[in-house]
C-alpha cells in the first residue's frame, strides 16, 4: 500500500469520526457523549480516537468547525440571482432547520462547560458569516428590497439574537412547532420589517411557495367515508 493511500484511507478515518461524533453531540449533548460512550457509539477503540485528536475537547473544537462549515457551504449555494429579500430569508430558513433539532443539552453544555472554546469558535467562524449576510443586507438595499433606512450591522445583530432565542430556549421548542413556523413567527417577521413594500411582495410570494411545497410533501390525511 503506497503512503498516498494510507493517508487517504487515515484522512477518512478522521472524517468519519468527526462526522459521527458531531451526529451523537448534537442529538445527546456534550456531556453525556463521555469518552467510552464515544468509544462505543463509533465502534472504534480509544487509542484510535486519540490517534486523531489529543482530547474530547479537541474532537468537539473540529466537529464545531466541520458543523459551521457545512451551514456556510450551504448559504453559497444559495442563488444571488434572487430578490434580496427572499435570499435573506432563505439564509435563516437553512439556519433554523438545521439548528432547531438540536438537544438544548448541547448548546448548555458548550456555554457551560467549555465557554473558552465556544468563543474561540465563534471568533473564527463569525466574520466570514457577518460578511455574507452583510453582503445580502446591503444588496437588498441597493435593489429597493430593504429600506434604505436600515442600520445592516445593527439588522444582521437583531436578527441573529432573535434566532439564537427562538432556536436555542426552552421557552420556544416547548410549543411544538415546526421548524418551519417557528421561522415563520419569529425571524420572518423581523425581516418583513426590513423591507420596501417591493420587498415584502416578493418575500410574501416566496413564503406562500414555501408552504405550498411543504403541504404538497405532507399532506394532511383525512378519514374516507
Amino acid at each position: 500500500m503506497t503512503l498516498h493511500r494510507i493517508q487517504d484511507k487515515s484522512d477518512a478515518m478522521k472524517e468519519e469520526i468527526l462526522q459521527k461524533s458531531l451526529t451523537l453531540f448534537l442529538k445527546h449533548g456534550i456531556r453525556e457523549m463521555s469518552n467510552q460512550k464515544l468509544v462505543d457509539w463509533l465502534g472504534i477503540s480509544t487509542k484510535t480516537i486519540y490517534k486523531y485528536f489529543q482530547s474530547k475537547e479537541g474532537l468537539l473544537e473540529e466537529a464545531l468547525y466541520l458543523y459551521h462549515n457545512t451551514e456556510y457551504e450551504k448559504l453559497l449555494n444559495l442563488s444571488n440571482e434572487q430578490n434580496a429579500a427572499c435570499h435573506f430569508f432563505e439564509i435563516w430558513q437553512i439556519a433554523v432547520e438545521m439548528e432547531y433539532q438540536i438537544n438544548q443539552s448541547f448548546y448548555r453544555d458548550l456555554e457551560y462547560y467549555y465557554p473558552d472554546l465556544a468563543r474561540k469558535v465563534e471568533k473564527v467562524i463569525a466574520p466570514k458569516f457577518e460578511q455574507h449576510f452583510l453582503s445580502v443586507i446591503n444588496r437588498g438595499v441597493a435593489q429597493g428590497a430593504f429600506r434604505n433606512d436600515i442600520l445592516p450591522e445593527l439588522a444582521l445583530r437583531s436578527v441573529f439574537v432573535l434566532h439564537r432565542a427562538s432556536v436555542a430556549n426552552e421557552a420556544f421548542t416547548k410549543l411544538g412547532l415546526s421548524a418551519t413556523d417557528l421561522l415563520l413567527q419569529t425571524t420572518a417577521n423581523y425581516i418583513r420589517g426590513l423591507c420596501t413594500p417591493e420587498g415584502l411582495k416578493a418575500l410574501e410570494k416566496h413564503i406562500q411557495t414555501l408552504a405550498i411545497s411543504e403541504s404538497a410533501e405532507n399532506p394532511t390525511v383525512t378519514d374516507q367515508p
